[in-house]
């Protein structure tokens, strides 16, 4: 099996939809290689595109205070996306960038690992449960996914555009925060469940 770093490298060249034409660079993933914890966004966004990093900019940084609030360091945890490629103006990604991305993010989570996948937002929720989803109804809620625990919640950018932190939505957030430490805390869920494209 190859490292992640021998992955990020090939997907750096990555040319299998139209995202690659626009983009500044491939936006990998960041953080631990072994990680217990994994949060799977939507897509790079500006600034995320410029420095090749996910969750740089104001969502990121939403996104680190809440890691905090529950002890845990972002270094500690991998971030990525559902695609690697910034969609021009930020727009929502399409099926087929989608479909194009998903080997990257099969291969991602398979070499990271992590007993705890947080998926951000209805666009990763959806592509990591493989249905369609309203995040508003699914979020905080444990699903049983190939031996591991996903638990989607609000996308940070939403936070943000949505009243900010005296939101119902924050509080939301904060909630669906303190699950994410339960889970980590217990021991890994059964793989008796299978959902989603991989």
């Amino acid at each position: 099996m190859r490292t992640l770093q021998e992955a990020a490298l090939e997907a750096s060249t990555c040319t299998r939809c139209r995202l690659a034409k626009g983009r500044t660079q491939v936006v990998y993933g960041t953080g631990s290689s072994d990680a217990d914890l994994m949060f799977i966004g939507e897509g790079p966004g500006y600034y995320e595109d410029k420095q090749g990093e996910p969750f740089v900019g104001a969502a990121g940084q939403l996104l680190n205070r809440m890691l905090e609030e529950i002890g845990v360091r972002r270094e500690d945890v991998r971030i990525t996306n559902t695609v690697l490629c910034r969609p021009p103006g930020n727009r929502d990604p399409l099926p087929d960038e989608l479909d194009a991305c998903a080997p990257w993010l099969e291969e991602q989570i398979r070499l990271v690992d992590p007993r705890v996948i947080v998926t951000l937002g209805n666009f990763a929720t959806r592509t990591v449960l493989g249905r369609a989803v309203s995040i508003s109804r699914v979020r905080g809620q444990r699903f049983p996914w190939q031996g591991r625990t996903v638990i989607p919640t609000f996308h940070p950018a939403a936070i943000l555009h949505g009243g900010g932190e005296s939101s119902s939505q924050m509080t939301a957030l904060r909630a669906d925060f303190q699950e994410i430490k339960a889970a980590l805390a217990e021991a890994p869920a059964p793989a008796e469940q299978q959902l989603g494209l991989f």
